[in-house]
């Protein structure tokens, strides 16, 4: 099964573009969705970010206090290593499993830090979802209510959009309306079912 790694700048448009590729029936595997199931209390990941980082990030009810934790990396990049070691190689574990035990012509793999975190071994294509940054700045600002300084650090935060892009087999332009957008993914989904078809006409019998 042909698996695609969709990854993207920060509000890019990254979900929607998955939703979209959803409403075609193609199987969606979200790292975020997996990052935040091995958080759950009782999982061990929680109970090494607590040994790891310290006990202050679970908040009364024995949950991941996600927001002072997020503040926290992003403040210091050797915790923000540190969770990425705890988390990165379950998640990535965790998505080739799910991937595993699909039967589809192609399936999804949403990683926002695919190229950040050299995930690359675990997909055949990346599609990179990009869009100019004066867009993103005006996304950020009204999607999360940030400053401009603020957008400033999370866009320096980031790999360099000319990285992300280089490192694209295909790049979808999130920069249109939502029909611009929905074409442009009916045109990958076609062309993903012809790769799948061409790579399982090549696999040996």
């Amino acid at each position: 099964m042909l698996k695609i790694g969709l990854t993207g700048g920060i509000a890019c448009g990254k979900s929607t573009v998955a939703a979209g590729f959803a409403e075609l029936g193609v199987p969606v595997i979200d790292a975020d969705v997996i990052a935040r199931e091995l958080v759950e209390p009782g999982e061990p990941a929680l109970a090494e970010i607590a040994r790891e980082l310290g006990q202050a990030f679970i908040a009364a009810d024995g949950r991941l206090d996600r927001v002072r934790l997020r503040d926290h990396v992003f403040r210091d990049p050797m915790a923000r290593k540190r969770l990425e070691a705890i988390l990165h190689p379950r998640i990535a574990a965790e998505m080739q499993a799910r991937a595993d035990r699909l039967d589809t012509p192609y399936c999804l793999l949403v990683i926002p830090l695919l190229l950040e975190a050299g995930q690359q071994s675990l997909v055949d294509r990346i599609l990179v979802v990009d869009c100019p940054e004066v867009l993103q700045r005006a996304r950020l600002a009204e999607r999360d209510d940030a400053d401009p300084e603020q957008i400033s650090a999370i866009l320096a935060s980031q790999l360099e959009r000319e990285r992300r892009l280089a490192a694209a087999d295909d790049i979808l332009c999130n920069d249109g309306t939502p029909e611009q957008l929905r074409d442009r993914i009916d045109g990958l989904h076609a062309r993903y079912l012809t790769l799948a078809e061409q790579a399982g006409s090549r696999r040996p019998e």
